[in-house]
């Protein structure tokens, strides 16, 4: 894991701020979606990206009944 050297306090309501220069080298947006993991006692926040429940792919992803499949999968299911 690599410091960025960037501290920032945890506010009445739990919240924290998240720099402008981080969210733009990272890709984060106003209102994009993150995750949130645990790693022992680290808490590690990763911009979400909905994949396929079957093999974790995030691109060309189809919603079949509240489920993210990508198009490889549907067409091995097809088969």
């Amino acid at each position: 894991m690599k410091s960025t050297g960037i501290v920032r306090k945890v506010d009445e309501l739990g919240r924290i701020v998240l720099p402008i220069e981080l969210r733009r080298t990272l890709g984060i947006a106003e209102k994009d979606a993150l995750e949130i993991y645990v790693d022992g006692e680290n808490i590690v926040l990763k911009k979400y990206e909905p994949a396929c429940i079957f093999c974790n792919n995030a691109k060309d992803i189809i919603i079949f009944k509240n489920r993210n499949i990508c198009s490889n999968c549907v067409s091995e299911l097809k088969k």
